[in-house]
């Protein structure tokens, strides 16, 4: 089978970037949804079921092989239980707090990964490394505003705090998912590893909301604008991600993945214009330390 010619690097960082914006921009459609009263759970059946449809068609089209041997199935549907779990998180922190704020701290995941592997016996991070880890971190403390917060008077924001708290663990578990991914599937063809992903993550979702595990996680939005977003969340991030891998293998990823780590920015200036979520001067500065700090990292990588 001859080798993908991969495209004009201008041309893929072109489609990353236009990517990266498109899954900043089914966040945004997701917290219009969620004010419009839909439920998470219905959020994530609807995109993952899109989603497992057009991978479905891609993964025949190619004819890729779905043999998988025992130990492979367990940690295949450990890992869709991991995105099932990182996909409610990340819902819950974007119904609570600007969008822009959510994705920055999810974006976490690249120190954890690092962290994660060095404590089971990977390459322990390098002083540069560390030393960038630690700027990413300050970059995430004037994010959260921590010093105005630690200085104020007024009482703690439970919904800023619960949705800080569902962030780190959608960093957490995402950073699990990614160890998963690297460590024990990186023989699997990426298109059916993410179909089963998200075989796992429609199946969970049906079984959590038939057993009404989440009160109110299969509710339909009470608007005509919340039916819309939910709409184009599903399609935003269904086309996102079928497009991702059919054009991986022209996409040279291995150089152009730190382009993606726009999202947060585009996050940014979408919550900005369409759901007038606005930062601080500070915050602001905080996030592009973390964004510019975790691009480093990866073209370290």
């Amino acid at each position: 089978m001859p080798t993908a010619v991969p495209f004009p690097r201008h041309i893929a960082v072109l489609i990353l970037a236009t990517l990266a914006c498109s899954f900043a921009a089914n966040h945004i459609a997701a917290r219009i949804a969620f004010d419009h009263d839909t439920g998470l759970l219905l959020a994530m059946l609807c995109r993952a079921g899109v989603t497992l449809l057009a991978l479905l068609a891609l993964v025949f089209w190619r004819r890729e092989s779905l043999r998988l041997g025992g130990a492979t199935w367990r940690w295949q549907i450990l890992l869709g239980l991991l995105i099932t779990v990182q996909s409610f998180c990340i819902y819950s922190a974007v119904a609570r707090i600007p969008v822009a704020l959510a994705l920055l701290v999810v974006n976490l995941s690249p120190i954890l990964l690092a962290l994660l592997t060095w404590a089971l016996g990977g390459a322990r991070p390098t002083r540069q490394a560390l030393a960038i880890m630690g700027l990413i971190l300050f970059g995430l403390v004037l994010v959260l505003d921590v010093p105005a917060r630690l200085l104020s008077s007024a009482a703690p924001d439970g919904q800023w705090s619960a949705g800080i708290l569902f962030s780190l663990i959608a960093a957490a578990v995402f950073t699990a998912a990614l160890w998963v991914t690297e460590h024990k599937l990186s023989h699997m063809a990426g298109s059916v590893r993410s179909m089963l992903t998200m075989a796992v993550v429609f199946s969970a979702s049906i079984l959590l909301g038939a057993g009404d595990l989440i009160p109110g996680g299969l509710s339909l939005p009470s608007a005509t604008v919340g039916w819309i977003a939910l709409g184009c969340l599903v399609l935003l991030y269904g086309a996102a991600f079928s497009t991702l891998f059919i054009c991986m293998p022209r996409l040279n990823i291995a150089r152009n993945a730190p382009v993606m780590n726009m999202e947060p920015v585009a996050g940014m200036v979408l919550g900005w214009l369409i759901l007038g979520q606005v930062l601080g001067a500070t915050q602001v500065f905080g996030g592009l330390i973390v964004v510019g700090g975790i691009v480093l990292l990866a073209y370290r990588r």
